[in-house]
């Protein structure tokens, strides 16, 4: 099917990475599996890539994203600070379905934050998410679904809502934990749990 590139996780094309990391580049957007669910993919640093997003998905224009990146480097392009129980928490749960609301730089447009000082940012665990996200620089990705729609853990879903409106989507088969990330406000002590995901508040603490 034209704009579908397959991807095997265990076994990954670069040429096909190559591609899709390309099309993030020049502005388009890529639906591609994470561990969690499946996530519509634009440049973090693109603003009116961003905004495709939006129109693509039916989203409410004031609601902010999730940065997905690849590795520490690119954290700190992203955010401004990382408090040490932060960094504690990254380095227990990272790769993996812990998303961190930290202070954000100033690199990262409002388009992302939606007029917020601070920034969502997570280091996706899957394979396909971490080498496209490698060649491509940090993404932008909510769920790859209409809004209103439950966020989809399989590919075909994805296919069947945004053939057409995207420029292309990766199909991998289905996410593995098939639950979003958990999401923590690390601007205040104690730290608050502003969305219960895969990671549970038990797993934080201990």
């Amino acid at each position: 099917m034209q704009g579908v590139v397959k991807i095997n996780p265990d076994n990954i094309s670069e040429k096909d990475i190559q591609y899709c990391a390309g099309l993030i580049k020049k502005g388009e957007l890529v639906a591609f599996p994470t561990e969690t669910v499946y996530g519509l993919g634009a440049s973090a640093f693109l603003p009116d890539a961003i905004k495709k997003i939006f129109q693509a998905k039916n989203r409410p224009q004031d609601n902010p994203l999730i940065v997905h990146i690849y590795d520490y480097s690119q954290l700190k392009e992203i955010v401004k600070s990382v408090p040490e129980d932060a960094l504690r928490l990254m380095q227990a749960f990272w790769p993996g379905p812990l998303t961190f609301v930290l202070p954000k730089s100033r690199k990262v447009p409002d388009e992302v934050s939606k007029g917020l000082g601070t920034v969502a940012v997570r280091m996706p665990g899957h394979p396909v998410a971490r080498a496209l996200i490698k060649e491509a620089g940090p993404i932008v990705a909510p769920s790859a679904n209409l809004s209103g729609k439950p966020s989809t853990t399989d590919s075909k879903h994805v296919i069947h809502d945004l053939h057409g409106k995207v420029a292309c989507i990766i199909d991998s088969g289905k996410s593995t934990l098939g639950l979003e990330s958990t999401v923590i406000l690390c601007t205040k002590k104690p730290f608050e749990i502003l969305r219960l995901g895969f990671i549970t508040e038990e797993d934080l603490r201990q």
